[in-house]
């Protein structure tokens, strides 16, 4: 190498380096919202991506947001800069860092700017970046997952999202819970329902087979037929037997053919187990749970709870007031606000069938005796016109339950439980546990679940069994309440469904 080229690549590494500890001491463009005053006059340095460039012949501005708050911040520069011809040029989308002075602009909408004294250009941006200064639908959003972070909306979900995650271990942790992880891949089936992800290394062109013409399990990687969890309840347990209290939280599977608003085929959910816990501790448990997490929204995430709250109410405005969404502040204040209405199956029933939406047949799904599954609609009418609260139900029929919930005296129900939010339907769902043994298997038996498969589970009932319940919360269920987003899919960053697996 010559010596021009190695003194070249020193200067190149020694200007790399200043970047460096530059970029180390970034100001948030949050803190200069929050604190405005304080950065009043003061020379900082910020990176973003750019949201829109006005130029003229001797002065332009640029509008950047580095992801931290929903108000992005204008840069003014002018001529005088080196790089003054580049700066016009640069594309929306474009990352940027930028040395400035704040100074106050009370005559203008926004009340300060910067002025640049330098602008870098870290990545540039060509001029078909998918989102320009315009409001793009959460439809066509959803076809560049990779970017739709960088809106406001998303911006203000995801954050959120974080924050509530961060409130969900902390609620546990000061409570004497043990975080368990629980495994991803099983080869029981928790819910009963079959309808699970396959996961093998079988070729499936030509799968070994056994004599009997079926693929022969023994053969593949774990010497079993296994799938991705749809619940880490059952391995929950396990964990509460032995740590007394327990949670999970982690992805869970479904490989259920359905296209909703309410429904996606990877999602994350908290489960926790607790032992010596009956149905009274569960549903304590679980209104406390939800009161926390929501308290902690409102006093954590209030910025993008409010920008949130203004977009619902601009996409509704056009609706019948009565077909409004409950505005999201007064709708979280709701739920802190009052105590859970506990209701029993039985009288919920009574409830609906002889309700006016039922007797005028309203109901898409008529109500017309005990035994039936509840749908969401009756559900959303017994939180928001019956009780006017959050309702957690109790004692459901054990054949639309599963298999391992308590067993009541009455041989007919369960002791399971169902928290209903409005707006929503049902949040929670969760039971106090069979713990005995001979029930269990009985149980099993009649539903069709083999006691060989299950043998490790039913091990905790014949050694030292104890009275125990948990439930499962979907983390973005909770997520489509607390930011009032209307499709779970925008609720999480890389939504999996049917026939979308992209990036």
């Amino acid at each position: 190498m010559r010596p021009a080229n190695r003194m070249r690549a020193g200067s190149d590494r020694a200007r790399r380096s200043v970047r460096i500890g530059k970029i180390m001491e970034l100001t948030d463009i949050r803190e200069l919202h929050r604190e405005k005053d304080v950065y009043i006059g003061k020379e900082i340095t910020v990176g973003g991506w750019v949201r829109n460039n006005r130029d003229s012949k001797n002065f332009g501005f640029l509008v950047i947001n580095d992801g931290t708050f929903f108000e992005p911040l204008q840069v003014v520069y002018g001529d005088g800069l080196e790089n003054f011809q580049e700066i016009c040029k640069i594309n929306v989308g474009a990352a940027v860092v930028i040395r400035g002075t704040i100074v106050a602009t009370p005559e203008a909408k926004q009340a300060f700017e910067m002025q640049a004294a330098e602008v870098i250009v870290e990545g540039p941006s060509t001029a078909d970046y998918p989102l320009q200064k315009k409001r793009h639908s959460f439809e066509y959003l959803r076809t560049i997952s990779h970017l739709r972070a960088r809106t406001n909306t998303f911006q203000a979900v995801f954050r959120v999202r974080s924050l509530i995650a961060y409130a969900i271990h902390t609620f546990f942790m000061e409570r004497g819970f043990v975080y368990v992880h629980t495994p991803l891949i099983t080869s029981s089936d928790c819910e009963g329902a079959g309808e699970m992800f396959r996961v093998t290394t079988l070729d499936p062109k030509n799968p070994p087979l056994t004599e009997e013409g079926e693929v022969d399990f023994r053969q593949d990687f774990f010497g079993k037929a296994t799938n991705l969890t749809v619940s880490g309840q059952l391995e929950g347990e396990l964990g509460a037997m032995a740590l007394g209290k327990i949670y999970t939280f982690g992805p869970t599977f479904r490989a259920e053919n359905s296209n909703t608003t309410r429904h996606l085929s990877e999602f994350w959910m908290i489960e926790p187990e607790a032992a010596f816990y009956d149905l009274d501790d569960n549903m304590d448990l679980a209104e406390d749970f939800l009161k926390y997490l929501i308290r902690y929204a409102l006093d954590n995430c209030m910025d993008d709870l409010k920008f949130l709250s203004a977009r619902q109410q601009e996409e509704e405005k056009n609706k019948k007031a009565e077909e409004r969404s409950m505005e999201l502040i007064e709708k979280l204040n709701f739920v802190l606000t009052h105590s859970f209405e506990r209701v029993t199956y039985t009288e919920a029933i009574e409830i609906l069938k002889n309700s006016k939406p039922n007797k005028n047949g309203k109901f898409q799904y008529p109500v017309d005796g005990w035994g039936v599954d509840l749908q969401s609609e009756h559900e959303r009418y017994l939180v928001e016109k019956h009780f006017k609260k959050p309702v957690i139900l109790t004692g459901y029929p054990k054949e639309i339950k599963a298999f391992y919930m308590k067993q009541n005296p009455d041989g007919k129900t369960v002791a399971a439980m169902d928290v209903l939010f409005p707006q929503i339907g049902e949040i929670i769902g969760g039971s106090q546990r069979e713990e005995n043994y001979d029930k269990l298997v009985a149980r099993m038996n009649e539903v069709g679940i083999s006691e060989e498969s299950m043998s490790y589970y039913l091990d905790t009932r014949r050694f030292g069994s104890a009275v125990h319940s948990g439930f499962g919360l979907g983390f973005e269920r909770l997520l489509l309440f607390v930011t009032g987003m209307g499709n779970i899919r925008d609720v999480i960053p890389f939504p999996r469904t049917p026939k979308n697996a992209e990036f």
